[in-house]
């Protein structure tokens, strides 16, 4: 136990060494154990977003071509709103409209449960394979650009993902829970964490999507 200070110092020191200060400004939060937050404590501080540079050279095509990323992000954003119409339909107690009855397969609330759980269960392994690209390909490519001018961004949306992440996996335990045991009490607990989950994403998607068009379509050339 002796060791874990100065092994922490060490390793702040080198990325303080190697590192600029802005970014390590934004690396820092991502450190904080987020499993450990209480629900409404996970935030992805909109207020410290920084701005990306303009991209001087980038013409209107480079503008469309990195509106790729909003088109892809709306099909996210409606599989979203379609689990949306479900869950406001299973707290109204109401029959869902024809398009959600293959979602719905049953008026019984226990059946609703299971629907919705499993609905979120799939949710999260789409959502964490886009960011999991995101984060593996798109990002390391923007970051190395411009002679690092995007860094900060990168950063930024690299710290958001850790958010999404963290919300991801309670709302897969959560949807688990509730399809083995669809209870009331389960069922507000799940759709809780999907709420959550759902407005972090919408702001992360659009922050995402303004500051990466011009960098995504001039260096990238698209999606």
């Amino acid at each position: 136990m002796a060791l874990v200070a100065p092994v922490d110092k060490l390793i702040a020191a080198i990325l303080i060494d190697v590192l600029d200060l802005a970014t390590v400004k934004y690396l820092l939060p991502s450190m904080t154990d987020l499993s450990i937050l209480p629900l409404d404590d996970l935030t992805i501080d909109e207020a410290s977003r920084p701005k990306a540079p303009k991209v001087a050279a980038a013409t209107d095509m480079h503008r469309r071509q990195g509106r790729q990323l909003a088109a892809i992000h709306r099909h996210y954003l409606m599989e979203m709103a379609q689990i949306g119409a479900v869950l406001e339909r299973i707290e109204a107690k109401d029959t869902p409209p024809e398009h959600l009855k293959k979602i719905v397969l049953s008026l019984d609330m226990a059946e609703n449960f299971r629907a919705f759980g499993s609905l979120c269960g799939r949710e999260c392994q789409v959502l964490k394979f886009h960011h999991d690209i995101e984060s593996s390909d798109m990002f390391p490519r923007i970051k190395a650009a411009g002679g690092g001018m995007f860094q900060q961004i990168v950063a930024k949306l690299l710290s958001e993902h850790e958010v999404v992440h963290e919300l991801i996996i309670r709302l897969s335990r959560a949807a688990d829970t509730l399809a083995t045991n669809p209870s009331e009490a389960n069922f507000i607990g799940a759709s809780h964490v999907y709420r959550k989950l759902e407005e972090v994403v919408r702001s992360h998607f659009g922050y995402e999507e303004a500051e990466l068009e011009e960098a995504i379509g001039y260096y990238l050339g698209g999606i």
